[in-house]
């Protein structure tokens, strides 16, 4: 049995023409699977999420207007984008749900390395501002507008998310200092438990 996806690959919708037609789409979401999930990852900062939030950028990515066929890729972003904010409606000033250090631990993620799981602890606001404003480049405007919030908001947010992430790599640089402290060691350590 085809899934929706193959269908509408093999379908014979007309691929001539100035605008993306639902096999475009299909195509884009197929080819660039991994890092559609992952922006949908980013944005809501949890899997069981990011896979409805992706599944909905489809569907309503192959719903869409007229979009040019150029744009279909970025347009396929913008509506990953705009569920994940339809889902999580992230607000200024919103706490993180993560834990006190403001940290994903990473054995609760291990397929995350370190930079990953420091965005993903940011709190939802400065977590989309990040996302939005430095990794998909949306401009401020764009990033008050979609989110309902000031550009003013989206500053302060972007520099609070700067700030968090500098300090989560320096603590991450501090951690390997002092594991590589102790595993350089020349003096023995105990086998036996006895100090």
């Amino acid at each position: 049995m085809k899934t929706p996806v193959q269908a509408t690959l093999n379908s014979s919708e007309a691929h001539n023409g100035p605008y993306a037609v639902r096999s475009n789409f299909c195509r884009i979401f197929k080819e660039d699977m991994a890092g559609l999930y992952w922006l949908a990852r980013l944005m809501t900062a949890d899997s069981a999420q990011a896979e409805q939030c992706f599944v909905a950028g489809f569907e309503d990515s192959i719903r869409s207007n007229r979009v040019f066929k150029q744009w279909a890729h970025s347009w396929s972003k913008r509506t990953i984008i705009k569920n994940a904010i339809r889902m999580l409606q992230p607000t200024p000033g919103e706490v993180s749900s993560t834990t006190d250090t403001g940290r994903i631990p990473l054995q609760d993620a291990p397929e995350l390395h370190a930079p990953a799981a420091a965005v993903l602890a940011l709190a939802p606001f400065e977590r989309f501002i990040f996302v939005m404003s430095v990794l998909e480049g949306y401009s401020n405007q764009d990033c008050a507008t979609l989110l309902n919030c000031t550009r003013q908001d989206v500053i302060r947010g972007r520099i609070r998310a700067w700030r968090q992430l500098a300090r989560a790599e320096a603590d991450q640089k501090t951690a390997a200092g002092r594991a590589s402290q102790i595993f350089s060691s020349k003096e023995s350590l105990p086998v036996d438990g006895a100090a």
